[in-house]
């Protein structure tokens, strides 16, 4: 019977075989040919499919970019497409679909993938642009993302290189992802996914335990005996990347002529890899692809670091760069944009941000292909911008001189003296809660100027400027992490400039920016030094206490007053650490004092002093969550907010009476 099967497989289209095995699984004898039978199929290539790469020559590995890449064509096996699931959503044609990424050491490997096109383009014989979007680590491939660009006439193939999938009727999470390894075909959670064969892909977890996604080193789950980079789950997802390009070029309804990438974090970097495509027209990494230049291995740093697939990139690129991200550190952005040989680029950097952004940022990615792959929409130039140490009273000028081929709507400028040169993974915390001050810029003949006072000349001064501009009508899509959203303006960052802590001390820079007891004032462009995931919500955060500026004085409390039209409860947050204030509610201002000892962790444990304290957030709720090695459910302070957003103002340290003996 084993041998009917291999000859069965050999010859039959897999979903036929899926069928046969299904209609044989009453008996016990079927149930043992059901388990051979998607072994053979996962593990057996047949006769006449290649191996998709080449052997190593004397087990040298790949040094470079060009020996990396040697051998592979990315158009030349058979897709061998397999419809796993099809229905219609809103006038858009969704499918979850599984096709062949190569054959690795004599093992097929497939990638599951979500695709979705507008149907009606199908009934006018439209060609469409096509996008391929990669997930994060951690993530899914998410038919939400197919379906809002559907919506835009996008067909779009959201890959699932980590196996997990979202979508209608169709969950696959790490559970699911488990489930297919095991083979567990009984288990109704059981679905089709990303098979990576003899490799291992996969992502948090990885199918194997020792799988360090990165790692170039070899292993039993790897391609090559020694240390290469097509060892590494970078590489093997970028090469799945680039097949599923030409799953797209093939279907019928998407021109091959206008295609893109984009992702985010994980698929950040994994964009950058698969921008040196020569068929993508258009790419947009968000938080990675430019900061991956420190491993502490020296070939993975000259074959998978993030320069040396950017050094390749000749397609316009928009980077989604978020000021505090950890992944994609904005330091990096200077030189990424000086890397690539394309010279049509963009930047937009939310400041404060860590990973995340809010819609007149994340829209960027939608009008950057509008631009490229439609011919709808053109993206104004980079700001052009200018750093005069030399200023009145040793006080430093940023000039910014926004394109004004759409109507400027503002101009902000933010600068920084916690900036790293070569800031690496290890930097994490102080990249996070980096301080940006803000700069009301004022319009003089023609340009936009800000003053730049400073309290130090010892650290190096990072500066940029945010230009925003109004949408001729509102652009809707879904975000990093699939939430939908809706925005009527976008913005444009110019790079960020830098001025050495030298080069500040010998323009006669003066520290005149001196420290303060009022952390803020809650006046004017105030929001600016604040920031939010959630722009609906009146809850803010700042760094500000990072700064030498806002340093708690020894013995100080925290005060502030509130006025609330109902009674509520505010919930302030220090990191870990959160007080919550009842408040009266009568329209009073009322005065609110906090000691160090008033913030307390999940596990109750207070506050001890002001020392380390990076972020402030002022809230209506918070849900302190156990640290690592604690364990228990998520402690809510604070409630759903009650009637009008609370005002606030004089925020600041008060010295503390001294207490009588």
């Amino acid at each position: 019977m084993i041998q009917k099967l291999k000859i069965c497989m050999s010859i039959a289209d897999p979903m036929i075989l899926f069928r046969f095995t299904s209609w044989m699984h009453s008996s016990v004898q079927a149930a043992v040919a059901v388990v051979i039978v998607f072994g053979l199929l996962a593990s057996v290539a047949g006769a006449d499919d290649a191996e998709t790469l080449p052997t190593l020559v004397g087990n040298h590995a790949a040094e470079n970019f060009q020996q990396m890449w040697e051998g592979f064509d990315p158009t030349a096996e058979p897709l061998e497409v397999e419809i796993l699931k099809e229905w219609e959503e809103e006038g858009v044609v969704l499918r979850v679909v599984r096709f062949r990424i190569g054959v690795f050491k004599g093992v097929k490997a497939r990638l599951a993938a979500v695709y979705g096109f507008p149907k009606a383009a199908t009934a006018a014989g439209v060609r469409l642009p096509g996008l391929v979007q990669i997930h994060g680590g951690g993530q899914y491939a998410d038919y939400k993302a197919c379906l809002a660009n559907g919506k835009r006439g996008y067909a779009t193939v959201s890959i699932a290189w980590a196996g997990r999938i979202s979508a209608s009727d169709y969950l696959v999470n790490p559970a699911g992802v488990q489930l297919f390894w095991d083979g567990k075909t009984d288990d109704p959670n059981y679905r089709v996914t990303t098979d990576w064969g003899i490799l291992d892909g996969y992502h948090a977890p990885g199918r194997n335990a020792g799988n360090q996604f990165p790692s170039a080193r070899s292993a039993s789950w790897t391609l090559d005996d020694v240390e290469s980079p097509r060892n590494s789950g970078w590489f093997l997802c970028a090469l799945a990347a680039r097949r599923a390009i030409t799953f797209l070029e093939e279907q019928p309804e998407v021109d091959p002529d206008r295609l893109g990438v984009y992702g985010h974090s994980m698929g950040g970097k994994l964009t950058v890899m698969t921008a040196v495509d020569s068929r993508i027209k258009a790419a947009a990494p968000s938080c990675g692809g430019i900061s991956d230049r420190y491993n502490d291995s020296e070939l993975f740093r000259a074959t998978l670091g993030d320069d040396v697939s950017l050094k390749q990139i000749s397609c316009p690129i928009m980077f989604l760069s978020p000021a505090n991200d950890f992944h994609g550190r904005i330091g990096d952005l200077p030189v990424a944009v000086n890397e690539i040989r394309s010279t049509d680029w963009r930047v937009t950097c939310s400041p404060h941000h860590n990973h995340q952004d809010t819609p007149a940022y994340e829209v960027a990615t939608l009008l950057w292909f509008d631009q490229h792959l439609k011919q709808t929409f053109t993206m104004p130039q980079t700001p052009k911008t200018s750093l005069q140490l030399s200023g009145a009273d040793g006080v430093p000028l940023f000039r910014v001189r926004p394109d004004k081929s759409r109507p400027v709507q503002s101009v902000h400028v933010f600068y920084t003296l916690q900036g790293k040169s070569h800031e690496t993974p290890q930097d994490r915390l102080e990249t996070m809660h980096r301080f940006w001050h803000h700069a009301a810029a004022t319009l003089v003949d023609g340009e936009w100027v800000a003053t730049l006072p400073l309290n130090s000349t010892n650290k190096p001064l990072w500066v940029y400027a945010n230009v925003g501009y109004a949408l001729d009508e509102p652009v809707s899509g879904v975000g990093y992490y699939y939430g939908s959203y809706s925005s009527d303006r976008f913005n444009l960052s110019s790079v960020m400039q830098v001025a050495t802590s030298e080069e500040l001390k010998a323009a006669s820079v003066q520290a005149t920016l001196q420290p303060s007891l009022l952390i803020e004032d809650f006046a004017g462009d105030w929001q600016q030094e604040w920031f939010t995931y959630r722009p609906d919500e009146w809850a803010r955060s700042t760094n500000k206490l990072s700064s030498d500026v806002w340093k708690a004085p020894l013995d100080a409390v925290l005060s502030i007053e509130v006025q609330a039209g109902d009674s509520n409860k505010l919930v302030v947050r220090l990191a870990d650490f959160a007080a919550e204030v009842s408040l009266s509610g009568d329209e009073e201002w009322q005065s609110v004092v906090l000691r160090a000892g008033d913030f307390h962790n999940f596990s109750g444990a207070p506050l001890e002093d002001w020392n380390g304290i990076r972020q402030l957030k002022l809230s209506p709720a918070e849900h302190l969550r156990p640290g690592r090695g604690e364990t228990g459910a998520a402690r809510l302070l604070g409630a759903n907010w009650k009637g009008s957003p609370p005002k606030f103002r004089s925020l600041g340290w008060r010295l503390a009476p001294v207490q009588p003996d």
